[in-house]
């Protein structure tokens, strides 16, 4: 009999490439998931992994076998939200994990509004950003997350998951408070001027410093930080120039020192699941509440 947690974890090796990834991936070492692996090749009577290099590829039996994986675990996915389906109430545990601005705006109305309709829905939310999120959502870590998407900087897409898109955020420039005044869209006359960006390896500060770089210049990134609450402290104290999305301030109007951007551009908000999982009567709820909670943020 086929190990189904080893059976994951071949899948994982097939998208991700090294053993290292894997590990990293799931929270395991190397070691473990070399000797989880070792013992689902046992199980199939076949090898599985072949040595290149420094690192290991999987064999066409390996290829065979995680094809069936993928339609035995999105099998697997569909079976639970039917069960799910044939119960009077929504129950159990939802998993969310959201990146800051959608876990400080979204996400209590949306609870609020969960616990109205299904008061036995239990829901446990992380804040998490994608890049962290999305790979635990492959391992089950979560049920669904809250992703964004930076123009022209997609997010790495598994396979394993399905997206349904939420809205557009638009994105300004935030000048500081009273430092230089640029013209609108005129992102070149802050060339000089201090900026907070998100941290290096983030898809916000590979779309922000192209931007500036297509404006002709390099920022001189004095601050970084995840926090986009700081991003806007900074700005607010005249200490650094910011690219915020109009999502960050909440219940409340952006302020008049946000100026426009060249092309208007547009960060993308989404959630994802894994593919057969989007039926769960829990997922389909939240789902649906969370468009209501961007019509009541925008009142």
């Amino acid at each position: 009999m086929l190990d189904l947690h080893r059976l994951r974890l071949l899948r994982e090796l097939k998208h991700r490439g090294t053993l290292a990834a894997v590990a990293k991936a799931l929270s395991y070492s190397p070691s473990a998931i070399s000797q989880h692996l070792s013992r689902l090749e046992s199980e199939a009577g076949v090898r599985l992994l072949e040595p290149v290099g420094r690192g290991v590829r999987l064999t066409p039996q390996a290829d065979i076998l995680v094809a069936h994986a993928e339609a035995v675990l999105e099998r697997l996915e569909q079976a639970q939200a039917s069960i799910a389906l044939s119960l009077a109430d929504i129950t159990g545990t939802l998993r969310v994990a959201a990146f800051q601005t959608a876990a400080l705006s979204l996400i209590p109305p949306t609870l609020s509004r969960l616990a109205e309709l299904h008061p036995m829905l239990r829901v446990e939310v992380t804040e998490m950003e994608p890049e962290e999120s999305l790979p635990r959502l492959v391992a089950r870590r979560f049920d669904l997350v809250l992703g964004e998407e930076y123009p022209g900087h997609p997010q790495f897409r598994p396979p394993e998951l399905e997206q349904e898109d939420l809205i557009g955020d638009p994105m300004r420039l935030a000048r500081p408070v009273g430092g230089p005044n640029a013209a609108p869209g005129e992102l070149r006359e802050l060339a000089a001027t201090p900026w907070v960006l998100e941290p290096e390896g983030t898809a916000a500060r590979h779309w922000a410093v192209a931007l500036c770089r297509d404006a002709g210049f390099e920022p001189e990134v004095r601050f970084q930080s995840t926090d986009l609450l700081l991003h806007v402290r900074l700005v607010e104290t005249g200490h650094a120039a910011a690219f915020l999305p109009d999502l960050v301030w909440l219940d409340r109007a952006p302020p008049d020192h946000l100026l426009p951007l060249p092309g208007a551009p547009v960060r993308r908000i989404f959630t994802a699941v894994r593919r057969g999982a989007g039926q769960q009567p829990a997922v389909r709820a939240l789902r649906d509440i969370l468009p209501l909670s961007v019509e009541l943020r925008g009142r």
